[in-house]
This record gives C-alpha cells, structure tokens and sequence, in this order.
C-alpha cells in the first residue's frame, strides 16, 4: 500500500510538472491591432482565460496540447503548442461578411469597472472589439393585440384578468410622436395610457395592502352605453420603511446600445436610481454583450461615487447574449439575497437579443424558472429603431416584475426618482381581478385593453397562477364598457338560447351591477387573500379623473383604429381632456394634449390647430 501511495504521488508530481506556462499575443491579421477579450482554452485540460487590455495571454498547457482562440466577430484558431511563447494572429469574420456600400464601424464593449475581481471576465480585459454594421432598418417588434369585444352576460357573467401597472405604452408613444413616427398599432396598449395618469384614489384603511375605489357613468363615446372605472390604489411604503435592498443592475452593453438614446441615456438614468440608495442597501451591477460578466460585486448604497463610476465605464459594441446576463444576474441577487429584504434584478436594455435562447418562448421559459428564487424583477426599455417590446414585455410579465419605458430624462427622473418605491419595492403579488356581471341589468361588457392579461375564470383561486405585482403607492385603473339590458346594439349578436340551462336573474340583487373579487398574495407569501366589493347600479357625476381617463382610453381606441369608438374625433378626444386637466401638478395632463395636438395620422387629415 505504501508503495502504491508513493507511485501515485510521483505520478502526480510529474504530471504536474510537466505542464507550464504558456504566453504571448493576440492581433488582428489585417490591422495587427491587439485583440482583447479573446477566449483562449486548452483542450485538454478544459482551462481558459482571457487576453487582458494589451492583447497578452498566459495558460497553462504542455507541448502538444491544442488552444483555441475564440472572438466574437473573428474566425476561430485552433493552434498546437510547440514552444512556451505562442503570438496569434485573427482573422475577422465579419469583415468578410460585409457587402455592398456599408461601412464597417469599430465599437468597443467595457467589460470591467474599477479594478476589482470579475467573475467570468478577466479582470484586466478592458475591451473587445469587433466589426459591426449599422442596422439602419426599423425592426421594432411588438406583439399582436386583437381588442377585447363585447361578451353577453347570458352567456358569459365572469371576467377575469390579471392587473397591469406598466406604463411603457405610454412613453414608447410620447418617443414617436415627438420623432414624427408613425406609431403602429400594436405599439399601443389603452391599459397602459391609461395608467400613466395619477388618479386620486384613497388609501387603503385596513391592514390589506390594496384598496378599490369604482364609479359608474356614461361612456363618453356611446351615451347609451356605460362606463365602470375600477381603481386600485396600493399602500404608499415611506423609503425609509422599504427593508434593505439587494438589487442587481443587468446593463445591456451591446452594439445595438451605442445610440445617444440608448446606453448614454441609460447611464444618467441609472445615476437617479443611485441617489436614492441607502447605506443598507447593495447594488451590483453586471453587463452583457457577447459575454455576460460582473463588473460590480454588491456595493453599500453608501459608496456612491464607487457605483457611479463603475456606470461611467461603460460602453456599447458586440452581439447580445441576454440569457447569459440574466442567468448571471440571478445568479448574483441569490448569492447575496437579503431574507426580509428587497431582492430584485433591474434589466435596462432595447431587448434585441440575439446570441443564445432569444426567443419570447424561450425567454418566457428563463424568466419563470428564475423567479422561483423569490428575486423580483425591474425592466427598462431604452431607444428605437430595433427596440424589442415583446421580449421585454415578456420578461416583466413572467417574472414578477414591472416594465417602463425611458424615453427621456424626464421620465428617468419620474420612474426611478419620484416612483422608487413602485419601481422598486414589491408590496402584493399575483393580483386579480374577477367581475360577476348582474344579467338583469347588463346586457354585454367589454374590458379596454388588457388583453393580454386575460385570465381563465378557473384562473382566479388558482394559486399556482401568475399573475401582476403592484409596488408601493402603485395605482391601476380598468374600464368596462357596458350595454345595459334594453339596449338595441350592433355589438351584441343574436346566439341561439340555451336548451339545457335557462339563466334566471335574481331579484335580490336587483340594484347591484356588478360584484368585483379580487386576490392577492403577500410578496412572499404562496396564498392569496380574497376582497370583494360590490357596484351599484346608481350612475354619478363624472369627476374629473373619470372624464380624462374616459379621453385617454378614447386616444387609445383612435390610435388603434377600434371599431368601438363610435365615430369619436380627434376634436372630441382633445376637448374633453383639455376640460378634465384639473390641477395637473406635474403638467403631465397638458403635455398629454399637446402631443394629441401634434399627431397626424399618416391616413388622414385630422389635425387640430
């Protein structure tokens, strides 16, 4: 045994020794520019590492031994060890790809902030660069929307859905008139307008989280029709109250980023997000390009100097492996996740990835096993052009996150500086909503927008179901339009009646419209509480939250072409939000009408001086 033990030892110690180091350069073949960031690895030990910011290299390997030399944007290399210094030369794939008048242009991608350790990217690899071509085509993505029609009670009392307290529709809309674009149709979700606007709504006055405010009155549009508004308002968590804050940035460093909307935008933005940081709180950042690295380790909210230059750092070049930032991403925020705490990873991106899974199914699938780790997610849209709202979309519906859009640094200010807590801190998950119209008194209803928030009405107790997350002092607002019983309308379409199921309306409910139900869960919680609230069927006075919303829901409609507008005008749209802008603080209201004011639809003279 002894012997044994003893040959093993040698056998270990030769073998080690036989390896050695291994250096030497990386260029390109054309320029002979060092390369940095290039991925060199040993075959047969499965070692790796990374050129650093002069092209330089060192690995451990022995005579014989294969390396590869690998850069996004260069044909690869593979090259036996003769001699313990090794020089490569890189040819560039992508030049040889370029084709009839486009230029190449050089971009560079920051993979490291200050000089700390970076898990996954050598510490000393400042930059990789690589050939890129503009893309200068619009390939904006958004997904298809088929606007929710009337459904009859008789057939169909119940209407479930899922809240949405995203704004992006909003600012993405904003961004394209103030460019002079034609804004498509499927850019724009009537919730999302909607929701945009504040509305006074009381707070809650139980120890629920949630409160419900509604009121009944004519469609502006349709004056046989009527209007229920349903508001929820979410209980206003003061900062210095939000528990201690585990969050992580996932910048999005890609060559699709390098615009003066884009990554420079989002670096300013981020800075208004840091100044509201406290010493208890850590931040860390990580970037994504054709790699994903950290380039920050958490961080007290203290050392904000330390955060902003780490932001600073950071430029644009290279493709976009987006799966590998948020796995990375996750990977952080669980490491260093705060039990009782705020743990979230904020994604900033145009949502072009294109490296790896990218698909909104693939990405869908990602995102809903990553929130199993009870981590929360932020998402912010940047730029225009390739902007990719689906994905984003996507990423903010599956897994328990919001979604906004930063058009501007006004709106940088308004999403992470006055609306942190909703932004940032989770107070109700998975949150629902279920109507039971009275078949007595509505004949048909029909939900605006949300309509790819629509649930099953089995949905509604279901626990395992997704569903929206609201933030502190969070408001969402819905419309139900309503065709009351007696009312000749072209939306409602003759059915043959039941043969087996007769529905009998009951006369003990006979002054109740609607009762609306609606779940929540604790953020950490995995069971949801049930509140219900009932509508009578008295109309009231339209105030004058009710009346601008009506318009912006209108806006809305007009701009997606809806059936349903009823021959609603411009003029008309604009008046009634012109006469319901009340006291407008922020003078978001006004700055509504004037873009309303200064948008041509590209089919028609509707302009309003």
């Amino acid at each position: 045994m002894r012997i044994v033990l003893m040959f093993l030892m040698l056998w270990s110690a030769w073998g080690t020794a036989q390896y050695t180091t291994i250096s030497g350069s990386v260029t390109d073949i054309e320029s002979n520019k060092v390369l940095v960031g290039v991925l060199v690895s040993n075959h047969f030990t499965k070692v790796t590492t990374l050129t650093d910011k002069n092209g330089k290299y060192s690995i451990k390997a022995e005579k014989g031994n294969i390396l590869r030399f690998t850069l996004n944007g260069y044909a690869s290399r593979e090259i036996v060890v003769k001699n313990n210094t090794l020089n490569v030369a890189m040819e560039s794939a992508s030049i040889i790809q370029v084709v009839e008048d486009a230029e190449e242009v050089e971009e560079k991608v920051i993979l490291s902030g200050p000089p700390r350790l970076i898990r996954g990217i050598n510490p000393n690899a400042i930059a990789v660069t690589r050939a890129w071509r503009p893309n200068t085509s619009n390939t904006e993505d958004y997904a298809k929307i088929k606007d929710n029609g009337f459904l009859q009670v008789q057939y169909k009392p119940l209407s479930t859905f899922s809240i949405d307290v995203d704004k992006a529709s909003y600012s993405n809309m904003r961004r394209m008139i103030n460019n002079g674009s034609k804004i498509p149709k499927d850019a724009i979700k009537v919730e999302e307008l909607i929701n945009y606007f504040n509305y006074d709504y009381d707070q809650p006055k139980s120890k629920d989280p949630i409160a419900i405010a509604t009121t009944l009155g004519k469609a502006p549009w349709n004056e046989k029709h009527q209007l229920l508004k349903i508001g929820l308002q979410g209980k206003e968590v003061p900062l210095e109250d939000i528990p201690a804050s585990n969050l992580v940035f996932l910048i999005d460093v890609s060559g699709s980023m390098n615009s003066p909307n884009k990554l420079p935008l989002l670096k300013s933005a981020f800075k208004v997000l840091v100044e509201k940081l406290r010493p208890e709180d850590n931040v860390s950042i990580v970037v994504y390009a054709g790699a994903a690295g950290l380039v920050l380790p958490p961080t007290s909210g203290a050392e904000k100097q330390t955060i902003i230059a780490a932001i600073d750092g950071l430029q644009a070049g290279g493709s976009t492996a987006g799966s590998q930032g948020i796995n990375l991403a996750y990977e952080t925020a669980e490491e260093h996740f705060i039990k009782n705490g705020n743990n979230r990873v904020i994604i900033a991106t145009d949502g072009d990835f294109n490296v790896g899974p990218y698909k909104d199914s693939e990405m869908e699938d990602l995102i809903v096993e990553k929130r199993k780790s009870g981590v929360f997610l932020s998402c912010l849209g940047f730029g225009m052009g390739n902007y990719k709202d689906s994905k984003i979309e996507t990423l903010a519906d599956k897994g328990n996150g919001n979604y906004a859009y930063i058009d501007t640094m006004q709106e940088a200010q308004r999403v992470l500086g006055t609306e942190f807590g909703g932004t940032m801190y989770t107070i109700a998950k998975d949150v629902k909503l279920q109507l039971e119209f009275n078949p007595s008194l509505v004949q048909a209803y029909r939900l605006i927008g949300y309509e790819n928030r629509l649930l099953n009405d089995e949905d509604f107790k279901d626990d395992t179901k997704d569903a929206g997350e609201m933030g502190s002092g969070h408001r969402v607002t819905a419309f139900y339009e309503i065709i009351p019983t007696g009312v000749k309308s072209d939306y409602v379409k003759s059915i043959d009646s039941l043969k087996y199921t007769k529905v009998q309306p009951s006369s003990n409910f006979r002054n109740e419209l609607v009762t609306i139900k609606f779940r929540y869960k604790q953020p950490d919680g995995d069971k949801s509480k049930e509140l219900v609230h009932t509508v009578s069927k008295k109309l009231v006075k339209e105030d004058s939250d009710f009346n601008f919303a009506s318009a912006v829901a209108m806006w809305g409609m007009y701009l997606r072409d809806s059936k349903y507008l009823n021959g609603a005008t411009k003029e008309q749209i604009i008046a009634l939000a012109e006469q319901n802008k009340a006291e407008d603080k922020q003078g978001y209201r006004a700055e509504f009408v004037r873009l309303m004011r200064s948008y041509l639809k590209p089919s028609g003279n509707d302009k309003v001086d």
